[in-house]
């Protein structure tokens, strides 16, 4: 897997150093479960904090949304 390096908006979530994109989408979901932002209801959906909103540009993402979101900040 080829190595991404994330966008500063998205280091501040999943860390600065180069990694690949499931990695990336690893360590956002870690990040998710630890701030408790899936939401209680409907648990597909992401319930965007200041961080993730800075990724998503959004205030609640699904889960499927999420993957294409953080491609624009993955060089």
């Amino acid at each position: 897997m080829k190595e991404l390096t994330p966008s500063a908006a998205l280091a501040a979530v999943v860390g600065g150093k180069p990694l690949p994109r499931t990695e990336v989408v690893k360590q956002l979901w870690v990040y998710i479960k630890k701030h408790g932002l899936q939401d209680a209801v409907d648990k597909r959906m992401i319930n965007a904090d200041a961080k993730l909103r800075e990724v998503f540009g959004k205030a609640k993402a699904t889960m499927f949304e999420m993957a294409g979101l953080i491609g624009k900040h993955l060089k």
